[in-house]
């Protein structure tokens, strides 16, 4: 997901996690202790388009991110056996010679072990990122053969100090290697496996020669997956960039909302002075799904906050998309306390357990689509309470 949430990382110490991982992962055929066998085998959702997805879907966010690095193949992997609907895989970012890769964001000194290479030390920089002053080592700024030396890391290590154990496990994946994984894992689970790519300042990247639309939809249709019943769902946070798509491939897209009194940052460099309170309304609704399928809010579009940070009353935001066609998939549940509404927390460790089973089912009782979810074993023994209800 997107820049809106790269200051995730709250600091703070605490004895450890609690061990929530809620669910065992048996093997490569995605059975989960928990959820029923049928209930997995009978989620094919292969042919029928993104309408066919179960729902509440549950969308590992980065993959497993909760568990592992986040945007590796084995954050990839774990998320599929734990059994999510869709994999987030992954943020599509460019190298200097063009190829996609997998990485939260363009700057990659907090997700791998670039500082520690010596001989890139002078590609260390500052850049204004989407009107940000951001320091650091850029994605653009290295080949993908220069990429390929560099190892994976865990970003929020206050938060999740047991991801540090695969640090330096995985590189960084290309989004043909992703692909190419994708296939195997369908031909091997006898289903399609959806995944659910972003693309990352689009706007930014066109500036410097990079656009990102045009090097997706090559790489989509290379492989076959560039219709309208595809299994790959396309995010951006700038709606621009999603109607640019549009004209590009099938497949489904989603527009993705960050807070209300944001402005997306295609808007920003073209004089729109709509914020995201304007998208939300009706009227933007509407503009939406004439080149979109659906949209990704932030949780709190869903239902506000008080100033405390406990969870008050649903907008209408799921009742207006609806009526204008659109899908819903809110970002991002966390089991983790700072990530959590405050009615939820459990104690003050930063890296402790909430009731995050109870978040889940005040989210879902709003009729969302589905859900970005870094814990999807927890989401998907949600959903199954849910749905038993």
């Amino acid at each position: 997901m997107g820049t809106q949430e790269s200051n995730e990382g709250l600091n703070g110490t605490g004895p450890g996690r609690r061990a929530l991982l809620g669910a065992a992962v048996l093997g490569a055929g995605g059975a989960v202790l928990g959820v029923p066998a049928t209930a997995i085998a009978d989620e094919k959702h292969g042919g029928a388009g993104y309408k066919s997805l179960p729902k509440p879907t549950i969308i590992g966010h980065r993959g497993a991110s909760g568990y592992r690095p986040e945007h590796t193949l084995g954050s990839y992997q774990l998320a599929l056996d734990m059994g999510a609907h869709v994999i987030e895989a992954g943020d599509l970012v460019p190298t200097k010679d063009g190829h996609l890769v997998c990485r939260h964001e363009p700057e990659i000194g907090g997700t791998t072990d670039v500082s520690a290479h010596p001989e890139f030390a002078s590609r260390k920089t500052t850049k204004l990122l989407d009107g940000v002053s951001t320091t650091g080592w850029f994605t653009e700024d290295f080949t993908l053969a220069e990429l390929k030396t560099l190892r994976a890391k865990e970003r929020i290590p206050a938060n999740r100090p047991h991801n540090t154990l695969y640090d330096g496990r995985w590189e960084i994946p290309t989004f043909e290697e992703v692909l190419r994984w994708r296939e195997e894992q369908s031909r091997k689970r006898g289903r399609q496996v959806w995944i659910y790519p972003e693309l990352k300042h689009p706007t930014y990247f066109r500036k410097l020669g990079l656009g990102l639309e045009e090097r997706v939809a090559k790489v989509l249709r290379r492989h076959g997956l560039d219709k309208k019943n595809s299994p790959v769902i396309v995010q951006s946070f700038e709606p621009t960039s999603i109607q640019r798509l549009n004209k590009l491939i099938g497949n489904p897209l989603v527009v993705l909302l960050s807070a209300a009194n944001t402005r997306p940052w295609d808007f920003v460099e073209t004089g729109d002075p709509r914020t995201v309170a304007d998208l939300v309304k009706p009227a933007g609704l509407k503009e939406i799904s004439s080149y979109a399928q659906g949209i990704g809010p932030t949780l709190d579009l869903i239902i506000l906050k008080d100033a405390s940070g406990n969870l008050t009353t649903p907008t209408t935001l799921v009742r207006d998309a609806h009526a204008e066609g659109l899908i819903l998939h809110p970002y991002t549940m966390r089991n983790e306390n700072p990530f959590l509404p405050a009615n939820f927390r459990k104690g003050t460790d930063a890296d402790g357990y909430g009731d995050a089973f109870g978040a889940f089912r005040t989210y879902f009782a709003t009729g969302i689509d589905g859900v970005f979810t870094d814990n999807p074993d927890t989401g998907v023994l949600a959903r199954e309470d849910f749905l038993k209800r």
